[in-house]
């Protein structure tokens, strides 16, 4: 099939690039005139693994283009439109469509009436119908729309597309959702037709289910240091019940990135448009507010007071594997810290250009770990990454003025702290090791 999508972000470049791996010809479409260069050159403006080698692959096959033209990305013959803009977060918590809405009055001169446009941005609900209406109101003739919205990770996008555990296609178009069922048929896994607005409730209710798991046992790691429990052993029993799965159950410092966050809000906000109270919604951004700065609260009831202290912080990016730094928790960290009076210095694989860029140069940035632990009166272990999970715990504790590590993420190995000479190991939802 000839497709085009439009938008080059994590949703937009991941589909497209997919798309040409199964075998579609796919245009990739972005205002964006240094992104679209650097994609032409194979070079990925996001880090995600394993996308800039399926991006040579596909363009020297001849199946994957990238344009900055319009005209061009919607030339004759092109079947489906996959649209994949942002939709930030407004101020009042509501999904901003207006990157959307311009990209639908935008194709409108170029649609037929076979044309199947597709909606893969997260969306409230009725969003289809209202950008369908909008197309028409243009075009003049009735458009073809789908829902299908996206389930990727970042870190782990290739992965989530080509081995999905579901596709959701929404449509009351019978005919539209069989091509796009078709489009996706060589992935062969498993599909769930639905109403249009049951496909976009589908997204906004499966991020809200699993930041709210988040949030269950970032509440249950703090009763479980209160009673002098331990959360991994408690998430490890709560998991093998089928009924509740092990997935999301490490107990941390909250949830973040591009997802999670403005979803639940625009869940709540659609809730109170419809007049629907949804308290748990609401509770979940609360302990997630709370959770993001926990660490901040440990060490200041560690040390008493910060002022003057040079504190590490191991990770930036919200999450391992992507350099994203939206709504990641080492933003209130770094700012809690500092204003404190403590001397930050950030160490991150792959984020320390975009942290820059929203933290600021109130905190320093290493080169290495080694760099940012040496003289540490303590280390915040904020992001999982292998390289943080995996160091050699003694050997970064000798390098420290004051060994004393606080691990937001409960990702080093316990064995290695008790291997220490001397040590204060403050973990999540778990008593303390002080050696």
């Amino acid at each position: 099939m000839k497709i085009t999508v439009l938008g080059t972000g994590y949703v937009g470049l991941s589909t497209g690039v997919c798309l040409s791996q199964i075998g579609h010809h796919v245009t990739c479409m972005d205002i964006m005139e240094q992104k679209i260069e650097q994609l032409r050159k194979g070079i990925s403006p996001i880090y995600e693994p394993g996308l800039e080698q399926l991006l040579a692959t596909n363009m020297a096959a001849g199946r994957l283009h990238f344009t900055t033209s319009l005209s061009k990305a919607l030339a004759a013959e092109t079947e489906i439109i996959v649209i994949a803009v942002g939709t930030p977060q407004g101020d009042d918590g509501a999904a901003d469509l207006s990157y959307l809405v311009q990209a639908a009055k935008d194709i409108s001169p170029y649609l037929s009436p076979q044309t199947i446009i597709v909606i893969k941005s997260t969306v409230p609900v009725g969003t289809n119908d209202f950008i369908g209406k909008l197309i028409e109101d243009h075009c003049g003739f009735k458009v073809k729309m789908v829902s299908n919205p996206e389930f990727l990770r970042q870190g782990s996008a290739i992965e989530d597309t080509m081995k999905a555990d579901r596709i959701i296609i929404g449509s009351e178009d019978v005919e539209a959702a069989g091509k796009i069922h078709e489009m996706y048929r060589p992935l062969n896994v498993p599909v769930l037709l639905t109403s249009t607005k049951s496909a976009e409730m589908i997204k906004y209710a499966s991020n809200a289910f699993l930041a709210t798991k988040i949030s269950y046992i970032n509440e249950i790691a703090n009763l479980c240091e209160a009673v002098g429990a331990d959360v991994t052993d408690v998430a490890r029993g709560m998991g093998k019940d089928k009924r509740i799965g092990e997935a999301f159950l490490n107990a941390g410092i909250g949830y973040g990135g591009s997802c999670f966050p403005k979803d639940v809000k625009a869940l709540l906000h659609t809730a109170g448009v419809n007049g629907v109270n949804f308290p748990l919604l609401q509770e979940t951004i609360a302990i997630n507010e709370y959770q993001r700065e926990l660490l901040v609260t440990k060490a200041l009831k560690r040390f008493g007071g910060l002022k003057g202290k040079k504190i590490a912080m191991l990770g930036l990016a919200f999450k391992p594997e992507t350099d994203d730094m939206r709504e990641a928790p080492s933003i209130p960290i770094a700012h809690g810290l500092t204003k404190l009076g403590a001397n930050v210095i950030a160490y991150d694989p792959v984020a320390t250009q975009n942290a820059r860029r929203i933290i600021g140069e109130t905190i320093k940035y290493a080169g290495s770990i080694d760099e940012a632990v040496f003289e540490a009166d303590a280390v915040l272990i904020v992001t999982e990454w292998n390289e943080i999970k995996n160091i050699d715990v003694a050997e970064m504790a000798g390098k420290m003025k004051e060994p004393i590590i606080f691990d937001g993420r409960n990702c080093l190995p316990e064995e290695k702290i008790r291997n220490c000479v001397s040590v204060e190991y403050y973990p999540i939802g778990k008593p303390p090791i002080i050696i």
